[in-house]
């Protein structure tokens, strides 16, 4: 009876043991075919009114309608959007907080300002929503009308010639810094606080050249202002056909640019995230979307999760690499 007893103690913790793991399971795909059962938090980094913030309101809108709940934007600018990423990375793994981010918050920021959510750690990738290739611009009165004579330029007074960014080490001046180091130039960075400046002093020709966002330059390059010689992406920009991409125009391994992109907390059940990734990518390939985007210069592109994720990190190596090698400093 003595070696009996053990043996029937273990059966009976085995079998607690597999009913613990089987209930277990049960919260989380009851979420999964629930939810969402309130209203979803999209919280958006920047100031509303910008490309970034209408994206996330036609994303809001869309998966309002897909989910059936209501889907909520809430702006928190500030500190290069780590307010809004501290704020997705403390909150609860529910699904109910998510975070409307781009490539600078995943790829760039971990390289030049010490995070408090280091975002491999405090985030679940979720899905792609948005590509943003920029354009190449120059002022009207500049004498290169297209990308090779603008090298030419740069290569025959080093150091003279100037570009313009939105601010050190945001996506546009590494864009420049790119650029200089695909073509062998030496350009002089100008950086600025905010977009808006750096454009006015741009058509004003106190800068040479400025990366910025089809968006942005589609109205002054369509007055004549300004001339678009590239834009950085893969493909062509559907909003300015006519205008060559990067490589097309002899310039190779330059492509840079900006892309959105949705995250949840580390810890957000996979059903959820695999639910709202299905979401998306649905929304993604829905003409009217695809229209709206292109409409504010930028390409529709859902992701997976996993695919989100080789993205995000295929992309911080490659900033990491621009940064240690241009020693790219914000301070």
């Amino acid at each position: 009876m003595e070696t009996k007893q053990p043996a029937r103690m273990r059966i009976r913790l085995l079998a607690a043991a597999v009913a613990a793991s089987a209930c277990a399971l049960l919260p989380q795909a009851a979420t999964a075919a629930s939810y969402p059962e309130r209203p979803v938090n999209l919280l958006v980094p920047f100031s509303p009114g910008g490309g970034t913030d209408i994206s996330a309101r036609l994303l809001a809108a869309a998966l309002q309608e897909k989910l059936g709940a209501s889907v909520v934007v809430d702006n928190r600018p500030g500190a290069g959007g780590q307010i809004a990423a501290d704020l997705v990375a403390r909150a609860n793994p529910d699904g109910y907080t998510l975070l409307f981010a781009n490539s600078g918050m995943l790829a760039i920021n971990p390289w030049i300002y010490k995070l408090n959510s280091e975002p491999t750690k405090a985030f679940a990738p979720v899905s792609l929503f948005s590509d943003l290739p920029f354009v190449l611009v120059v002022p009207a009165t500049l004498p290169a009308k297209n990308v090779q004579e603008l090298v030419g330029l740069a290569r025959n007074a080093p150091g003279k010639h100037t570009f313009a960014s939105s601010g050190t080490g945001g996506a546009p001046h590494l864009s420049g810094e790119i650029f200089q180091q695909a073509t062998g130039t030496e350009l002089m960075h100008v950086p600025y606080k905010g977009g808006g400046p750096a454009m006015t002093d741009l058509m004003a020709g106190r800068v040479d050249m400025l990366f910025a966002s089809v968006l942005e330059t589609m109205p002054y390059v369509a007055a004549g202002k300004l001339r678009a010689l590239a834009v950085t992406g893969d493909k062509r920009s559907p909003a300015m056909p006519d205008v060559p991409t990067i490589d097309e125009a002899g310039v190779h391994n330059a492509q840079s640019g900006s892309w959105t992109a949705v995250l949840a907390p580390a810890g957000t059940p996979q059903p959820v995230i695999d639910k709202l990734a299905q979401a998306i990518r649905e929304i993604t390939n829905d003409p009217a979307m695809k229209t709206k985007l292109e409409a504010q210069g930028a390409v529709a592109h859902g992701s997976t999760p996993a695919q989100l994720a080789d993205l995000a990190a295929r992309e911080r190596a490659r900033y990491g690499e621009i940064i240690k090698t241009r020693n790219i400093q914000t301070n």
